[in-house]
């Protein structure tokens, strides 16, 4: 999240000469350990040579590898020369934990001076009254700022964008903007592109810093300015945003309201944050363990995880009944008992891989009619054939293990069966719930796998009942 751009240590061989990292890219527990010693010695000052040095994004790393009590201790002994974009770089479960512990007019002067966007991020996980009373401390026009962007939807792109930003008139000359710029003090530290606005800051054009650096000094900016523009709304989804980044191959894009006036900018530093998290955020949920971290504890873990085992539990409950069902035919073909749990877990593992893709894609808006149309189709035949070649595998496996070819046949036809059904399932279960407006990361696991077993199960205990006459 953090725009901080300060220079990390420099790393040779991928050792850095402050000692803080191994050959290995890791946390060095010899460093660790020698911060420790100035913490329990409650040493300020060598403390403060040991993080001065370090990027926000390694001293986020610190306090992730030490222990509750003397992260808070190592904030408190650093006092101002704690940087508070630190906490832009831990997990939410750290930073919550530090937050809470911290005063309110510590988090006041920590925040203050931060680039708009790290203090909204900081600042929204506190408690209502803990926020109104940290922004009461800040000062008017900042204090503004930030209760606009808090205003915004979470994870929405106001509470991503920056505030500061380039914007002049039309009639400027290149220029009279040279000159604004070099001499204009509250400006933003780092920018791509200049905003050309109208006195309601209606964006009329933009232009980028190299077309800029290249004309000029007399020519008028309406006559260099691009108009063709791309702005966001600060009310859609950082995700959504992201996405035009990556369509578009953007660097800084215009954040507008609902006047359509321009309130602030995200740059791609920010953007590349979002794809990360919400590439991550995807994943967990896949997993079903939500928006669980490392640095969790136990409770907290227990209490991510537990919802959806239960939800595990109900549908395994339905798949022992399936299997309930055929009890006269596996009493009297033992062999059935040792095979069925191969169907079954062929075809969940062959939905998980469609499904895998289905969300992905449904992530990145990239399934229209014909494309859904084009990847069922796909998937099925890919099922039949992967089928194809699983049956004769199993099979041969199986005639030869039990010495009989006719059960060989039966479990080769349930595997193919399993495996197209697998393949639909993967596809419609998340499309159906993304219809739905269900999110299809987290629950379509579930019921895929449970389709997949229930199908595996059944076919093959019924078609082996059938041509055994074991009914």
């Amino acid at each position: 999240m953090s725009t901080d751009t300060g220079t990390p240590p420099d790393h040779e061989d991928g050792v850095d000469p402050n000692g803080l990292r191994d050959s290995s890219d890791y946390i060095n527990p010899i460093w660790i350990e020698r911060l420790r010693v100035h913490l329990g010695a409650h040493d300020s000052a060598e403390l403060m040579d040991m993080m001065g040095p370090l990027h926000s994004a390694d001293t986020g790393d610190v306090l992730e590898a030490l222990e509750s009590a003397e992260r808070f201790e190592l904030v408190k002994l650093l006092g101002d020369q704690f940087d508070f974009s630190a906490l832009t770089e831990v997990d939410e479960s750290v930073r919550i934990e530090l937050m809470d512990l911290l005063p309110n007019a510590d988090i006041a002067r920590g925040v203050s001076g931060l680039d708009n966007d790290d203090a909204v991020f900081i600042l929204e996980d506190l408690e209502h009254h803990d926020r109104e009373e940290v922004l009461s401390a800040l000062p008017t026009f900042e204090r503004l700022s930030l209760k606009r962007s808090l205003d915004f939807p979470e994870e929405s792109a106001g509470r991503r964008m920056q505030t500061d930003f380039i914007a002049i008139p039309p009639f400027w000359t290149v220029g009279q903007t040279i000159d604004y710029l070099r001499n204009e003090e509250d400006l933003p530290d780092e920018f791509y592109q200049i905003y050309v606005v109208d006195v309601s800051y209606n964006v009329l054009g933009i232009i980028p810093l190299d077309k800029f650096l290249r004309s000029y000094r007399q020519r008028r900016i309406q006559e260099i300015m691009n108009t063709n523009v791309i702005l966001v709304d600060a009310n859609e989804d950082q995700e959504e945003a992201a996405r035009d980044f990556e369509r578009y191959d953007l660097v800084e894009v215009g954040v507008v309201d609902e006047s359509r006036r321009l309130v602030g900018v995200l740059t791609v530093d920010d953007m590349v944050d979002v794809i990360h998290e919400e590439a991550d955020e995807d994943i967990k949920r896949l997993g079903g363990v939500g928006d669980e971290d490392i640095s969790d504890n136990m409770l907290d873990t227990v209490r991510s995880r537990t919802p959806w085992l239960v939800v595990n539990l109900f549908t395994a409950i339905v798949v022992s009944m399936i299997i309930g069902l055929f009890n006269a035919t596996i009493e009297q073909m033992v062999a059935l008992a040792v095979l069925m749990p191969i169907v079954a877990s062929m075809g969940g593992n062959a939905g998980t891989q469609t499904m895998t893709v289905t969300v992905r894609a449904l992530a990145m808006r990239q399934l229209d009619g014909r494309k859904l149309r084009r990847l069922i189709t796909r998937e099925m035949a890919v099922g039949l054939v992967n089928g194809l070649i699983f049956a004769m595998l199993i099979g041969v496996v199986t005639a030869l293990r039990f010495g009989n070819i006719q059960l060989g046949i039966v479990i080769g036809l349930a595997m193919v069966i399993n495996l197209i059904v697998a393949g639909t399932a993967g596809i419609l279960i998340p499309v159906t719930l993304d219809k739905l407006k269900a999110d299809p990361a987290i629950a379509s696991s579930v019921f895929v796998t449970t389709v997949t077993d229930v199908v595996g199960f059944f076919v093959f205990l019924a078609l082996a009942g059938l041509w055994f006459g074991l009914f």
